[in-house]
């Protein structure tokens, strides 16, 4: 049994230099650092890029997490601080895996988190299994989330900046992958503290900034891309209220969201109307008033569980939830009503649950993330 101090600050009993770490390098300021503070810190490092679409289009596209642009600056950054850079082409695996269900669930009438699809079928399945064909120790990535070596195993955990956490995005994230994964920056108190780690490092994507949007959707235009993978896609259709009157005709499901206020193109009313259900088979948009949006069960499914015991060994679970990636977690009870499957009841109604989105579990007191699911039905 190696002592505490025979431990590097990956956790692994051996030196620095012994010990080979591939970091997913995105060529943004936050993997940059990583790659760099484990450089300075003496480990054999090896960054990858993902290629993850048309490069192309990508050199046209600034701010995008996997621009042609970004490639460019992760590569210099490899080559200052003198360690191997791979660029490796996922375009294929990257359309079929997280592309392609994006376009049928809005189609379906749902709002879906390509992010997570994306860590969780390319980046910490495809890209994890390379560094273990590079025969690396561990894989490390630049995401604000903390990894902690519990009692019984390693356990994830929101980051010490609540404004920067990405917890929700990672709630998928797999026993086996938490196992090997590092996240090197989770514990920082906030991103300015990053970008002076990268000034100190004399990097040149220190002030680069923050990639916005999803980067296959140029300037958050969703229906330009959907009705590109899917022709047709923004067919019309009625927009009807809770008993089914017909109030006006929209331009297309794919154009709505659940909560949605403006834009709907039916004024005159004495209350505002909300968009409280997407009917996708019949192409109708469902309006109501705002209360029509407060929804207290909520149905979550393909669960990804990071509990020490068993899912389905108790009738349920009290944890904070989180239902949006903008919104706080809230306390709730959660029931398992199979191995994958819950019913998540939330203490507090919240307005805009949304089919498609994800769920993710907290402890009640906690900073501890015990998994989450899929929201598959919002009404």
């Amino acid at each position: 049994m190696a002592r505490d101090m025979d431990v590097n600050s990956l956790g692994f009993a051996k030196p620095p230099s012994e010990t080979r770490v591939v970091v997913a390098m995105s060529g943004g300021v936050d993997s940059s650092v990583v790659a760099a503070e484990l450089k300075m810190q003496g480990y054999d490092v090896i960054g990858v890029t993902l290629q993850l679409y048309d490069h192309g289009a990508a050199l046209a596209k600034a701010g995008a997490c996997c621009a042609g642009r970004d490639i460019h600056d992760a590569r210099r950054v490899a080559e200052m601080l003198d360690f191997p850079h791979y660029v490796l082409d996922y375009e294929n695996t990257f359309r079929e895996a997280v592309m392609e269900e994006f376009a049928d669930a809005y189609l379906a009438g749902a709002t879906p988190v390509p992010c997570i699809r994306c860590n969780e079928r390319v980046k910490f399945k495809d890209l994890l299994g390379t560094a273990r064909d590079l025969d690396a120790d561990c894989m490390a990535t630049g995401h604000y989330i903390q990894r902690h070596q519990g009692p019984l195993q390693a356990e994830l955990h929101m980051a010490a900046d609540a404004a920067r956490d990405q917890s929700y995005f990672l709630f998928s994230t797999t026993q086996e992958q938490l196992d090997y994964l590092r996240f090197p920056l989770g514990h920082l108190a906030s991103k300015a503290e990053t970008r002076a780690l990268a000034a100190k490092y004399g990097l040149a994507v220190a002030d680069k900034p923050d990639s916005q949007d999803i980067c296959f959707v140029p300037n958050g235009n969703y229906a330009a891309v959907i009705e590109k993978l899917r022709p047709g896609a923004a067919d019309p259709g009625e927009i009807v209220d809770l008993e089914g009157r017909v109030l006006g005709t929209h331009r297309g499901v794919i154009h709505y969201t659940i909560g949605q206020r403006r834009g709907l193109g039916i004024g005159g009313l004495a209350d505002p109307l909300y968009v409280v259900a997407l009917k996708a088979d019949s192409r109708q948009v469902v309006v109501g008033p705002k209360e029509a949006l407060a929804t207290q069960s909520v149905p979550v499914r393909e669960i990804n569980w990071l509990g020490d015991t068993p899912f389905e060994s108790r009738a349920e679970w009290p944890m904070r939830v989180r239902i949006r990636s903008t919104k706080p977690p809230a306390e709730a009870m959660l029931r398992p009503t199979g191995p994958t499957t819950a019913m998540v009841e939330l203490l507090t109604p919240e307005d805009g649950v949304s089919p498609g989105q994800a769920c993710v579990f907290y402890a009640p007191d906690g900073s501890r993330v015990f998994g989450g699911g899929w929201i598959w039905r919002g009404y």
